[in-house]
């Protein structure tokens, strides 16, 4: 269970990899695109999604697991 992140790609575009792994999962023209089918491999995985800015940044995250941190109420 690897947590997904949306990072853009070297080479151009926007890719999708697990952490931890040194390739990509996939790679897409769009950071939709990316983030879509980032999606779905955390949502299988019950893991983290992490969404990167260009700059690196971490812009969003989700989570489609267990939440270390649910909602409180």
């Amino acid at each position: 269970m690897a947590d997904q992140h949306v990072t853009p790609h070297p080479d151009g575009g926007w890719q999708v990899k697990g952490a931890g792994n040194s390739k990509s999962t996939s790679r897409h023209n769009t950071q939709k695109q990316a983030i879509d089918a980032a999606k779905q491999t955390a949502k299988n995985q019950k893991s983290e999604l992490f969404i990167h800015k260009p700059n690196g940044q971490i812009r969003d995250r989700s989570s489609y697991g267990n939440d270390p941190y649910p909602p409180k109420g």
